[in-house]
């Protein structure tokens, strides 16, 4: 007998209806039909059926802390880093165990099955790495973390800087992070991902870099990450996070930069949400996004996925860990409005975040491990439109979060009610995309 079968959703690919059968936490069988006894049945009603949601870069140890010590009036990176750095020496492990366990539950809730989150290594008593070690035993069940060791204060800048993270790797951290656009000097950046990268292919480690978070055209710290993933034998293993300063940057270098990252099979992460939000401070008008070039990674072969990167805190007052909501941003922002632009945004938040994660047991296939979510949608794109409910969440065969569908009930006078779901009714000139 199967432990769950699921009747009627539709994959994310398209096509018509499947069914698909859970036995011991896995994925036995999809199939247009499949006749079994199950001790639990859903059924899907022709919604669709999705990957869990991955979230390739977050902050966990500074999540839900918005307000403390203030806020960040001015809305820029640099207020942030200063708030954060006011907040850290009254932090307790307490409070951030907390709200890292009530941020989780909301990324259960939204279907976000699988989180990289880059945890302050500049710290000395490297509290907030024993917290989230902690945090990420505590959560196995349900959610798979990733840490990334992230000298936030920069690798060089810091007291200690190279110590730390060395510390905080032996700890148990899975990721060599860095910041070298941060460091005091282009030259001490360079030195940083040199050093980095070296560490991570000594100890067999993946690498995750904040790289050039910035809107200046002349912070091509993302060059020399290429550089050093090829010499040190890491492709497929190193991630840039946020590379704005692509956006600065003029087109003949990057046609130069381009092959250089498709080479060292570097994988690309876009946080549509705060980049938006922080970039293009420094400008009036013409004010640039300060988004990396999506489109164009893309066509160079390059794996792109989509970051949250925070959630009520010192950079960003908003966000319930949606990533159809970073989809939904990304989409705009990036002006990825076409079917073919849409379903690589979605992709962005599902099978590009595994790929830059390194999940191997992931994906709506037979032998792969039962976890997925089925939406209040018939396909990606109207997942997108609606950001919609998430019917059922499974992980390993098991739903741990459920949420009634959304309609809205119409009462107008002297007529029957009427239900809206906002989505169009079928026949001519209202088909579903």
């Amino acid at each position: 007998m199967l432990d769950l079968l699921v009747t009627g959703a539709v994959p994310p690919e398209g096509g018509g209806p499947v069914d698909i059968a859970v036995k011991d936490g896995r994925i036995a069988e999809i199939a247009p039909r499949i006749e079994a006894r199950a001790a639990r049945t859903i059924d899907a009603g022709g919604n669709l059926a999705t990957p869990p949601f991955v979230d390739p870069h977050f902050h966990m140890d500074a999540t839900l802390s918005l307000g403390l010590p203030r806020m960040n009036e001015s809305g820029t990176l640099l207020e942030g880093i200063r708030i954060w750095g006011e907040l850290k020496p009254g932090l307790t492990p307490e409070a951030v165990k907390a709200r890292a366990l009530e941020l989780l539950d909301w990324s259960v809730a939204r279907g976000t099955l699988a989180v990289r989150t880059h945890v302050d290594v500049t710290d000395p008593a490297l509290m907030a790495v024993d917290v989230l070690l902690e945090v990420r035993e505590q959560m196995r069940g349900l959610v798979d973390i990733q840490l990334v060791a992230f000298p936030q204060d920069g690798l060089l800048r810091a007291p200690g800087g190279k110590e730390l993270l060395v510390r905080a790797l032996d700890k148990g951290v899975d990721v060599v992070g860095g910041i070298p656009h941060f460091e005091r000097t282009e030259e001490d950046g360079r030195h940083s991902v040199r050093w980095l990268c070296e560490l991570a292919a000594e100890r067999g480690l993946l690498v995750d870099m904040h790289c050039d978070e910035t809107d200046d055209p002349a912070s091509r710290h993302v060059e020399t990450l290429a550089r050093e993933t090829t010499r040190l034998g890491l492709e497929g293993r190193v991630t840039g996070s946020h590379l704005t300063s692509m956006h600065s940057m003029d087109n003949y270098y990057v046609s130069k930069l381009l092959p250089l990252m498709a080479e060292a099979r570097l994988h690309a992460v876009c946080n549509p949400l705060i980049n938006i939000h922080l970039m293009g401070r420094h400008d009036t008008y013409p004010k640039r996004r300060g988004l990396t070039r999506v489109p164009e990674l893309l066509a160079a072969g390059v794996n792109v996925a989509f970051g949250h990167d925070c959630v009520m805190d010192p950079w960003y007052p908003l966000g319930s860990h949606d990533m159809l909501e970073v989809a939904h941003m990304g989409a705009h922002c990036l002006q990825m409005m076409g079917t073919t632009g849409l379903g690589r945004c979605f992709e962005a938040v599902t099978h590009g975040g595994a790929r830059a994660l390194g999940l191997a047991d992931y994906g709506l296939a037979p032998g792969r491990a039962a976890d997925f979510v089925i939406l209040q949608a018939r396909n990606p794109v109207e997942a997108i439109r609606l950001r919609p409910a998430r019917l059922f969440v499974v992980r390993r065969g098991q739903v741990v979060a459920t949420t009634p569908p959304v309609r809205a009930t119409l009462t107008p006078d002297g007529q029957p009610p009427r239900e809206v779901d906002f989505t169009p009714r079928r026949g001519p000139g209202c088909e579903r995309p």
